[in-house]
């Protein structure tokens, strides 16, 4: 068994004999001030276990003393890390697993660990209950957070602890206590229903600056999400088979897909040149181009559309994704081959994108009233031909 210190700048783990950390940190003035974190170190089984024991030297070696008696009693086996690793610790094991690493959301989920961890960051796993997840909520909600966003957040938070879980990390009651948590939203109660008319997104078209406009239509006709498309590179392009291929790593389900290119989509992609130098097919100054909210602002005002999640009416750049969809589903075209195209995995997904217009609602009452009117009518001339 050992004791380490931990480093409050670069963290890393080391011996009470290093007075000056690798990074160049004074440890002696660290511990002066109580900078430093101590932790434990000793092998069970062979694998070597590690626990956050505080700031003090005494608390860490009344720690050591208390694991090295437990060992002898083989009594070590029912600790579980949680009963010393703080929030911060456990999400930083999460952040750095190598499946987590290569999602696309990956940014988004740094970004929410860092609110969590502002409330919760410092608290043991095993000491957080359901209150204290409940206050980080109603903190957000205070602020003004969207209750889709904050749902977010609490969800990061339970698959940080439910991948602890599958790797024996936690309790079972420590998961308990994060799945008690209910999400604000019922399922789909935030969906949006957002879809652009034809002559919308011809003059959303029209008044976008050049270097958007293919972008634009290949979220229209496609349906694609917004980074698989600044993504896209040529050599997912066919143009001659018409087609455009997603391999897995493409992807946000992680499952290789395909979607044909339509005929205006098509001319536009063949009338844009090909840079040498860098094989995205989207540029902009020769080089891949990474967002154009500030773009499509500007053309949303200029063709007089509503620009803005929580505006009523307000259009944001994946309701294309929703009109592309809606679109193909009056064109009649197959549930399955939307989901293909567009990548829904389940047609629960399909049919939150699906919106029924007015005009297919005043369609459906027309055709009822046809048909009652034919029976109607048949009934009548059964009658008359009885008499």
């Amino acid at each position: 068994m050992a004791i380490l210190q931990e480093c409050p700048i670069c963290h890393t783990k080391q011996s009470l004999r290093n007075s000056t950390c690798k990074c160049g940190e004074n440890l002696a003035k660290a511990k002066r001030s109580k900078r430093l974190k101590y932790w434990i170190s000793y092998y069970v089984s062979g694998k070597q276990r590690r626990e956050v024991v505080g700031v003090s030297i005494e608390e860490a070696r009344d720690a050591e003393g208390k694991r090295r008696s437990q060992k002898r009693e083989n009594r070590i086996f029912d600790i579980k890390p949680d009963t010393k690793m703080i929030f911060q610790e456990l999400a930083e094991w999460y952040l750095a697993i190598e499946e987590i690493k290569g999602k696309a959301s990956y940014r988004q989920m740094v970004y929410r660990v860092k609110l969590l961890n502002q409330e919760i960051g410092n608290k043991i796993i095993s000491d957080i209950i359901p209150v204290d997840l409940q206050n980080y909520r109603e903190k957000r909600r205070k602020k003004g957070i969207a209750l889709a966003t904050i749902d977010d957040e609490i969800t990061q938070a339970k698959m940080i602890v439910n991948k602890a879980f599958q790797n024996k990390l936690i309790s079972s009651d420590t998961l308990m206590s994060f799945r008690n948590v209910k999400k604000l939203l019922k399922q789909n109660a935030n969906a949006r229903d957002r879809v652009l008319s034809t002559s919308e997104f011809d003059s959303l078209l029209a008044n976008a600056e050049t270097h958007i406009r293919p972008i634009l239509l290949t979220a229209y006709w496609t349906g694609l999400r917004k980074g698989e498309i600044l993504k896209l590179t040529w050599n997912k392009v066919d143009l001659k088979k018409r087609l455009i291929t997603l391999e897995a790593e493409d992807t946000k389900t992680r499952e290789p897909r395909k979607a044909p290119i339509p005929e205006p989509l098509h001319d536009a992609l063949c009338s844009m040149p090909r840079a040498i130098h860098d094989n995205h097919v989207f540029l902009y100054k020769g080089k891949p181009i990474k967002d154009i909210i500030t773009s499509l602002k500007t053309a949303c005002k200029k063709a007089g559309i509503v620009w803005g999640k929580n505006k009523e009416g307000g259009f944001i750049f994946h309701d294309l994704r929703h009109t592309a969809n809606d679109n193909m589903r009056e064109a009649g075209i197959d549930q399955l081959v939307r989901m293909h195209i567009t990548g829904h995995k389940t047609d629960v997904m399909d049919r939150r994108y699906s919106h029924v217009k007015s005009r297919e609602l005043h369609q459906a009452a027309d055709r009822l009233n046809n048909f009652l009117q034919n029976i109607d009518h048949s009934v009548d001339q059964a009658s008359s031909l009885k008499s």
